[in-house]
């Protein structure tokens, strides 16, 4: 049995962190390059991610393994859906669709809710400790590269029930330790997390093509604003 679930879960995933933040779309965001319709696009994708994943969670509360890690106050789902409202209006749903990547990854999660739901206990440390760790960061960045006026678009990064976000790390962190998973059900999990890991590479990557679109209409605007054609 272990007792270091936090620690191997952090020491095992930590080449794929790295790799997920050297994703062009990720360092661009850290560096305060957001361009408003990918962060949208990335919205509407978590929205998609959150919803199986969260849905999961609930049909699997009472499962001996989940329900230690089931805190309904880190759900996304219906902040995501402000932002949504912000982003794209009263009728959002009509105007967003899953992405390629993000289907693969919910279609990940739906599986494992069934058939090894223990395992979403990486889905979860993956995504909600990530939240936890950088959301007020991101929400900065986010808010200044994008204009955005204050608490507007941004939901996604408000935990409107955790008093204190580093305290409250710990407080995961001790449940996951409190688990007592075998060695070889520790090492599935650690597994899959670097699978979650993966899958929110490709939706970043989907992202890239869509910001380098338009950074080249941006670049050729701006070439044909200061070098006009001349019609002979």
């Amino acid at each position: 049995m272990t007792s270091n679930l936090a620690n191997q879960l952090r020491e095992g995933t930590s080449k794929s962190h790295s790799m997920a933040e050297n994703v062009s779309f990720v360092k661009s965001f850290l560096g305060g390059v957001v361009d408003k319709d990918s962060y949208r696009k990335l919205v509407s994708n978590l929205y998609f991610v959150y919803s199986a994943m969260e849905e999961a969670m609930e049909r699997n509360k009472e499962n001996s393994l989940i329900s230690p890690i089931y805190f309904r106050e880190l759900n996304r789902r219906k902040n995501l859906e402000r932002d949504l409202e912000y982003f794209y209006g009263e009728n959002w749903k009509t105007y967003i669709s899953i992405s390629n990547a993000t289907q693969l990854y919910v279609d990940r999660i739906n599986l494992i809710s069934s058939d090894r739901p223990e395992l979403l206990i990486a889905h979860a440390y993956t995504r909600y400790l990530g939240d936890l760790s950088g959301g007020q960061i991101l929400k900065k960045i986010a808010q200044r590269a994008m204009n955005l006026p204050d608490g507007k678009g941004l939901s996604f990064y408000e935990f409107e029930e955790v008093t204190d976000e580093q305290e409250f790390k710990q407080k995961y962190k001790r449940a996951l330790d409190s688990l007592g998973l075998d060695l070889q059900l520790a090492d599935q999990v650690v597994a899959e997390a670097n699978l979650s890991f993966t899958m929110n590479m490709k939706m970043f990557q989907e992202l890239d093509t869509n910001f380098t679109k338009v950074l080249m209409k941006l670049i050729i605007s701006f070439f044909s604003s200061v070098f006009p054609v001349v019609k002979h």
